[in-house]
């Protein structure tokens, strides 16, 4: 784990820590089975633990967060100005929420949506190549 992101998960609070690395978790585990993607820089991004194609500059940023201010739910993140979230909406109708043009929505009380995270991530991921 990139020194600086793991100064952010030591900030977490206990029973968010788990949450957050099983979800930076999952983008490595998609990145690495997507041809074109290579390896995964991660790094901070406005203070948030943040996953880039930099290698192949295939797809955006992704970013993972937990705020203080929503304590019962964290989110994984993208370019706003990109279509990804009216991707995920058209895929996802009622299976994820979502902030805006900018956030999935996850809840702390409610199992990671694994296998709808798992599309979103390699759309993310996939984004220039794919567009």
């Amino acid at each position: 784990m990139n020194p600086a992101v793991a100064e952010v998960f030591k900030k977490y609070p206990d029973h968010i820590r788990p949450l957050m690395a099983s979800l930076r978790a999952l983008i490595f585990d998609v990145s690495q089975n997507i041809k074109g993607v290579g390896e995964i820089e991660e790094t901070l991004k406005w203070g948030e633990p943040s996953y880039l194609t930099t290698e192949s500059n295939s797809g955006t940023t992704i970013r993972i967060d937990w705020k203080k201010g929503t304590p019962d739910q964290y989110a994984l993140y993208v370019n706003c100005k990109t279509s990804l979230i009216d991707t995920y909406k058209s895929i996802f109708v009622d299976e994820l929420k979502y902030e805006g043009n900018r956030a999935v929505i996850l809840s702390i009380h409610e199992p990671l949506p694994e296998e709808a995270l798992r599309v979103c991530i390699k759309v993310a991921l996939r984004y220039h190549l794919d567009k």
